[in-house]
């Protein structure tokens, strides 16, 4: 399984070569695999926001705890989700969803209707937390693709958000920057590519349940 291999090559790269550039081929690449990423009832309520910029991340450096791979990275990818869950979102979706599969509308609106009230179920703290997971998704896509494409990544906590908000004027925009990752190239110094994966055993990791019959459904 060649996706396993690619894996067991990547790592959360520490220090990027910044003389090496990520292909717009490849760039492309990389946004259909995040494109295609799954999302809860498919609405993908974020925005992917790259920036190759090198003032806009000197900007950007200080808020996120002065991480060199910021600066030092090819791109640099902000995932932002929707701070809120809008009607017409949903509405969009069902839209885009008939013309894609050639739907007629109508038999499309309670499918929307069904969305819109399994959300507005939610209380405002459930649906920021529901929003909030949405980029992550994504941002697995990207890091499986990059592998693929043997190119480095860093997924990224260590950042202040609201700084970033600020910086890139995101909240007028309804969004919020959730997590952000950084490729590009390893520099052949970084100590981080030579150290053995630290992962738990498959046996830690994963408990295989066996369904119970009840005692009563048991055939004596």
């Amino acid at each position: 399984m060649e996706l396993l291999k690619n894996l067991e090559w990547r790592y959360a790269t520490k220090k990027f070569d910044p003389n090496r550039k990520v292909s717009q081929t490849n760039l492309e690449k990389i946004k259909r695999a995040i494109q295609l990423s799954v999302s809860s009832y498919g609405l993908q309520l974020y925005k992917v926001l790259i920036i190759e910029n090198k003032n806009i991340r000197e900007q950007l450096k200080p808020v996120s705890w002065n991480q060199n791979q910021i600066t030092d990275a090819s791109h640099l990818f902000v995932f932002c989700n929707y701070t809120k869950i809008n009607d017409d979102d949903i509405d969009d979706f069902i839209r885009l969803t008939s013309q894609t599969r050639n739907i007629e509308m109508a038999k499309l609106e309670g499918y929307g209707e069904f969305i819109k009230m399994k959300l507005a179920e939610k209380s405002e703290a459930e649906q920021t937390n529901w929003l909030e997971r949405q980029p992550y998704l994504a941002v697995s896509n990207l890091l499986i693709a990059c592998s693929e494409l043997e190119i480095d990544a860093c997924p990224m906590e260590g950042f202040e958000p609201d700084k970033y908000n600020e910086i890139l004027g995101l909240t007028e925009k309804g969004l919020n920057t959730c997590v952000i990752a950084t490729i590009g190239y390893r520099d052949d110094s970084d100590r981080s590519q030579d150290l053995p994966k630290v992962r738990k055993s498959t046996d830690l990791l994963f408990e295989e349940i066996e369904q119970k019959v009840p005692e009563s459904l048991v055939s004596s």
